[in-house]
């Protein structure tokens, strides 16, 4: 397999074309599949998602996508989720009502719950990403970087180390998070411009 080669995982998600040109236009190789023997045989995977985290994960284990990841990743396998699919390794989310995620990342998924009446709900547009710490996924990619955000819901990890940035929107929450191979992008690389395309490609490069 090209080393170039990325399998994205199609569960249904509205935006994977999206997400597969995105990838195309840094260079990559993308295999689209539902078929979890393929995600068994990937070198690097992608998940990219919109909607409901529930509804989402019903998909994903409709399909038995949820045993071949847990499957994939323990063999070391790369994996990067993007938006709801950032969201789907966590253990778990109180989107309407109480859903198990993939468990790839200790910590839970929930609702923005703002004071300041300014702040809307869904957070909509463009907002910058604070560094917390080096990441390879970094590479060229400043602190205060702009990128394109649209999400009801945010990350918690359990652990401050999986967190690579953050931002703020009310308070600070994770925008990128890393644990082993296992990382999660909370905005739309595929909207955000040159800065999301350059994450994707060190995301390509990243071994």
């Amino acid at each position: 397999m090209n080393e170039k080669t990325i399998t994205m995982i199609d569960y249904g998600a509205s935006n994977i074309r999206s997400a597969q040109k995105a990838f195309e236009a840094v260079g990559a190789n993308v295999e689209l599949t539902s078929d979890p023997d393929m995600v068994l045989r990937a070198t690097k995977l992608v998940l990219p998602g919109v909607g409901a985290f529930g509804a989402g994960m019903n998909a994903l284990r409709k399909r038995g996508l949820d045993t071949a990841v847990g499957q994939a990743v323990a063999g070391d396998v790369p994996l990067l989720g993007i938006c709801l699919g950032m969201q789907f390794l966590f253990e778990e989310s109180d989107e309407m009502g109480r859903h198990d995620g993939l468990g790839l990342i200790p910590g839970h998924v929930t609702r923005f719950n703002l004071v300041d009446e300014q702040l809307k709900v869904p957070h909509m547009g463009w907002n910058q990403i604070e560094h917390i710490q080096r990441h390879p996924l970094l590479n060229a990619v400043p602190s205060g970087s702009h990128t394109y955000f649209v999400h009801s819901y945010y990350c918690v990890p359990a652990y401050e180390e999986d967190i690579i940035t953050v931002t703020q929107y009310g308070r600070p929450f994770t925008s990128i998070v890393s644990r082993g191979k296992v990382h999660g992008i909370q905005f739309h690389p595929e909207k955000s411009q040159k800065r999301g395309l350059q994450l994707l490609r060190n995301y390509l490069e990243m071994t």
